[in-house]
């Protein structure tokens, strides 16, 4: 069956896609594509799935993931952790914990997982160089865009031609916290409170997507597209959601982009 994925305008000239849950094999509460190697899915599944979604976006480039922690860390994707990498002679290297990668090879196809954090994809066509970034809260506030900005730069990008795009995340209106949630945010910078609207008593609504976008052109990326999709409301995993439905574990939609061959 197809598989199908969202794309943005902004980063024409590359290879990538924001894929939903649709045109997978996992069942259950995992169906249909879930992605996530930390679940209790079937891994073989999983396996198929991550397969499927690569080859769908980059066909013939190898998916590159790295261990992600909820950190400010960004790499040089290698080949030698890249799904499917394993050698008689060397065994795959274990990926690497961090929440960001960046390559200039057009062979590997960068990927990263989010069930209601923003995943966000980078370019510098000019450069040949392409970007990866998960960002929940906690990354977004303590630096992992700028990490994978100063990233792509360290291999030749520059930070005036990147594009980025945001994908399906947690939109406000859905991402409701109790007050003391801000209290890091406005810790870093007391205008970071815009970002917060008043919901029920001792509740707010953070607004991921805007925090990340304003955390992008804070770091000097000019052209940033957001996609806009809610996770929470539409037909993607959603951890929040599976919490509310008391499900017990969650898939993860994942966040593809290569260089063009």
């Amino acid at each position: 069956m197809s598989l199908p994925f969202a794309t943005a305008a902004a980063l024409a000239g590359t290879r990538h896609g924001f894929c939903g849950r649709d045109g997978g094999v996992s069942g259950g509460i995992f169906a249909h594509l879930n992605t996530g190697l930390g679940s209790v899915d079937d891994p073989a599944a999983v396996a198929e799935n991550r397969r499927r979604a690569a080859a769908a976006v980059a066909p013939g480039a190898a998916l590159v993931t790295v261990h992600q922690v909820h950190s400010a860390n960004a790499v040089v994707a290698d080949a030698a952790f890249a799904d499917g990498a394993d050698r008689a002679d060397r065994p795959r290297a274990p990926r690497p914990h961090a929440d960001a990668l960046v390559t200039r090879d057009p062979g590997l196809v960068l990927g990263v997982l989010a069930a209601d954090c923003a995943p966000v994809l980078f370019a510098d066509t000019a450069a040949g160089v392409v970007g990866a970034a998960h960002a929940g809260w906690k990354g977004a506030l303590y630096g992992v865009l700028p990490a994978t900005v100063a990233a792509m730069e360290a291999l030749g990008a520059r930070r005036d031609r990147i594009a980025a795009a945001i994908g399906p995340c947690i939109a406000q209106a859905s991402y409701e916290v109790r007050h003391a949630y801000a209290e890091p945010f406005v810790a870093v910078d007391p205008a970071f409170d815009r970002f917060f609207r008043a919901g029920r008593p001792g509740h707010l609504h953070f607004d991921l997507e805007g925090f990340v976008a304003a955390q992008l052109a804070a770091a000097g990326v000019t052209r940033v597209e957001a996609l806009g999709i809610d996770t929470y409301a539409t037909d993607h995993f959603s951890y929040r959601r599976s919490v509310h439905a008391g499900e017990g574990d969650y898939g993860r939609n994942l966040s593809l982009i290569a260089l063009p061959t």
